[in-house]
């Protein structure tokens, strides 16, 4: 069984999401609740980061866009990743483009002091400032670059759906998309609605 290592209101909901699309056994073992649990994923992932994912061999996989490659040719059927080589090209181009622009710009947001030898308050303002502007800037991008490789309603949601789906939730990237570009908006909304995907990010992100 796979074994799923992280917490609410985090990125292990994509890959939480994605294993619920394959329709695979798995244990979402939450690090917040239990010092057990995040001794366990500091031997597993010695960066503590989440998601973690546990293969039921033993063996590990971190890094988003790894896990969910990972889970889309693994699993096929899932549709996680197109069939058509060069849609699966862009698909995982669109994954590689958003843990390296997007999620790692959140990084920032969330950890100024990481990034800073000073890490007085005017700096880390300015810091977290500038990546707030990139990273908005950067979803526009996204929608620009890669709106045809998005879920039109008429298949499953895929890999690429999923992660910006749950990328998008943080670092007031929502708020400004939905004046910025509003048919990406809309179009996260419908994603957040998938019966298969609701309960997931209910659970991550209780109304």
């Amino acid at each position: 069984m796979y074994q799923l290592y992280g917490h609410q209101n985090s990125g292990a909901a994509a890959i939480e999401a994605a294993l619920e699309l394959c329709e695979i056994p798995y244990r979402f073992i939450d690090v917040e609740v239990s010092t057990e649990a995040a001794h366990a994923l500091e031997k597993l992932n010695p960066l503590k980061q989440i998601p973690t994912l546990q293969l039921p061999d033993g063996s590990i996989l971190t890094e988003s866009a790894a896990i969910l490659i990972h889970l889309g040719l693994t699993f096929p059927k899932s549709k996680l990743l197109p069939d058509n080589a060069a849609e699966r090209d862009q698909a995982i181009r669109g994954l590689v483009y958003i843990v390296s622009n997007c999620y790692a710009a959140i990084g920032i947001i969330d950890y100024p002091e990481r990034w800073l030898q000073v890490a007085d308050k005017p700096s880390r303002d300015n810091l977290m400032a500038g990546a707030r502007e990139r990273l908005h800037w950067s979803w526009e991008v996204f929608a620009d670059q890669f709106s045809g490789e998005l879920y039109l309603g008429d298949e499953p949601p895929g890999a690429l759906d999923v992660l910006a789906a749950v990328i998008t939730r943080w670092a007031g990237s929502r708020e400004y998309l939905r004046g910025a570009r509003p048919g990406f908006f809309a179009w996260l909304e419908r994603i957040d609605r998938h019966p298969t995907l609701a309960p997931v990010f209910a659970r991550h992100w209780p109304s």
